[in-house]
């Protein structure tokens, strides 16, 4: 199972966000079925498929990794509501109204009023300030690393303020919309909030919980949700599933309804069963080859230039990823999502983003010539590297496999290293290696949020000591003072002023290498319920297991 997380690592000014699993899952599902599909009874029921790979343990507390998949969306909700797919548009939630003071280092809500919890207390300001101020008491539970930036969070009457050490403009994503409010009158009550678990959880959201087992939860519609009439969806059964074969199997005999996995074969196995089966796997961050720029032969620029101009992203994209995701781009932002935000200009300076000639051409440049079928400069060093990569991923191991013939044609040899998903990170983190293929893994509602941990020097460190995002080990003050700049500024002219500069940094220096865009996945059966996502409306992140935009999909669906 592979995941993108929501809850990212972002670096404002050197400060750090810890991250937490929220995402999308790769093509290396395994293990015994254990999943309970239910038809819906009269289209009232809505069954997710997702492959989880593990049983339920029956604990709701959205401030512990381990259960937020299962509660933030469905149970508690956040202040704000901000697509990612739709450039961090907002929707408010338990928070009306949000504004910026004192030079962008205060940020103020006004809570809505009449909100109750689903056991009828209230919901006030100060339950949004309690919630802040514990996560401040236990760091374990503060997700986002809100407290990395802010001083403090008060309550007054019908508003939450928040302070800020420095001006980080791009924390109101994880302040606003990563951050689940709790209730103050249950959670006060716990004696460890950090380990008890929440059997019996209390929310704001459209759902409670019904009931739970290893196997199955069962969802019930909040009778007195806030926004009336809703949710429309009025049960749901979300089976524990430990193979991606019988989740597969669920959502093609139509006893799941909302699908979250990889399909192989996805058109004959799924959507040629009924002409209600459709899916969209919308593009969310590069998976990237990422060269470890101490290694003396990595840290040329142009060896990494003539690596990019070699790989056939599009033969990776076909024959490693079934097509489903795309080719990425050097300039490192994510199309179409965030096409808006692409700086065609210095895209085009870049030509053919695959180009065996002008590899080559780079090379000889570099001092390197022909020998024995592999680049050797008159040292005698060869370009030939160790790449590491996730053995699990059958997907990534058939992509590496394309990599590595596109470059032995232009004479870099590279040798695969299949290693465990927890070999494979812990490596990265520590700069033990010479290439590496990985998705950043976090990503937020701009183009900024994957281009500042890829580039931000504050998330790197020397070999040997864990770096944060920036694995390359990639440090320029010239960047930083870029990446400095966006987080003090509201100004979206000014922002794309500075992610078309970030851009030209991305293919003037190639600190890393783009090679494909990982997905959303995402099936659904309209014939049972409308209302869903579309790339013609994407007004949330598709996918059962991403939250809290689960929540935005939920309040749209009508069973037919």
């Amino acid at each position: 199972m592979r995941r993108l997380t929501r809850y990212g690592v972002i670096v404002a000014a050197g400060m750090i966000a810890a991250g937490c699993t929220a995402g999308s899952q790769s093509s290396s599902g395994s293990g015994s079925g254990s999943g309970s599909g239910n038809k819906a009874a009269g289209n009232s029921t809505l069954t997710i498929s997702n492959e989880s790979g593990q049983l339920w343990s029956c604990g709701f507390n959205p401030l512990n990794p381990s259960y937020t998949g299962l509660s933030v969306g469905f149970i508690y909700e956040p202040l704000v509501y901000m697509n990612p797919l739709q450039q961090g548009k907002a929707t408010p939630m338990l928070a009306s109204a949000y504004k910026w003071s004192n030079g962008n280092k205060t940020l103020t809500f006004t809570i809505r009023s009449g909100i109750k919890w689903s056991d009828g207390t209230p919901m006030t300001a100060n339950d949004v300030a309690y919630t802040f101020n514990l996560t401040k008491k236990n760091p374990a539970l503060d997700l986002t690393g809100a407290w990395s930036v802010l001083t403090s969070v008060t309550a007054s009457g019908n508003t939450v303020t928040m302070n800020f050490k420095n001006v980080a403009v791009p924390y109101f994503y994880y302040i606003a919309n990563q951050t689940p409010i709790v209730p103050e009158h249950v959670f006060s009550k716990m004696s460890n909030p950090v380990t008890d678990p929440v059997k019996a959880p209390v929310g704001t959201g459209p759902y409670t919980m019904s009931k739970c087992t290893p196997q199955n939860i069962t969802y019930k519609a909040n009778p007195s949700y806030w926004q009336p009439g809703l949710p429309k969806v009025k049960t749901l059964q979300y089976p524990a599933y430990t193979s991606n074969n019988t989740a597969n199997d669920d959502l093609a005999n139509g006893s799941a309804q909302w699908g979250g996995q990889y399909i192989p074969g996805i058109k004959a196995f799924y959507t040629s069963k009924s002409p209600n089966y459709q899916y969209w796997f919308p593009p969310t961050v590069n998976v990237t080859l990422i060269p470890n720029l101490t290694d003396p032969q990595l840290k040329n620029l142009k060896v990494r230039q003539a690596i990019s101009y070699a790989i056939n992203r599009t033969q990776v994209s076909n024959t490693g990823e079934s097509g489903y995701e795309p080719p990425a781009n050097q300039t490192g932002v994510v199309t179409p999502t965030f096409s808006s935000s692409l700086n065609h200009s210095a895209l085009s300076t870049w030509g053919n983003g695959y180009d065996p000639a002008k590899a080559k051409s780079l090379l000889a440049q570099a001092g390197y010539h022909m020998s024995g079928g592999v680049m050797t400069n008159a040292a005698g060093q060869k370009l030939a590297f160790t790449v590491n990569n996730i053995g699990d991923y059958s997907d990534w191991v058939a992509s590496m496999q394309v990599i590595q013939q596109n470059l032995k044609a232009v004479g870099i040899q590279i040798t695969p290293r299949n290693l465990s998903n927890p070999d494979h990170v812990n490596d990265l983190n520590f700069g033990k290696f010479q290439l590496a293929f990985y998705d950043q893994q976090t990503f937020g509602p701009s183009a900024y949020y994957e281009l500042n941990n890829w580039l931000n020097s504050a998330n790197t460190a020397p070999v040997g000591k864990q770096a944060a995002t920036n694995y390359e080990r990639y440090s320029n003050k010239s960047t930083d003072a870029l990446l400095n700049q966006y987080e003090t500024t509201t100004s979206t002219s000014t922002q794309q002023d500075i992610l078309n500069k970030l851009q030209e940094v991305m293919l003037n220096d190639v600190p890393v290498i783009p090679v494909i865009e990982a997905v959303d996945w995402f099936q659904y059966d309209t014939g049972s319920f409308s209302g869903w996502p579309t790339p013609g409306n994407p007004y949330a992140q598709p996918s059962p297991y991403a939250y809290p935009d689960l929540e935005q999909v939920l309040l749209r669906l009508t069973p037919r």
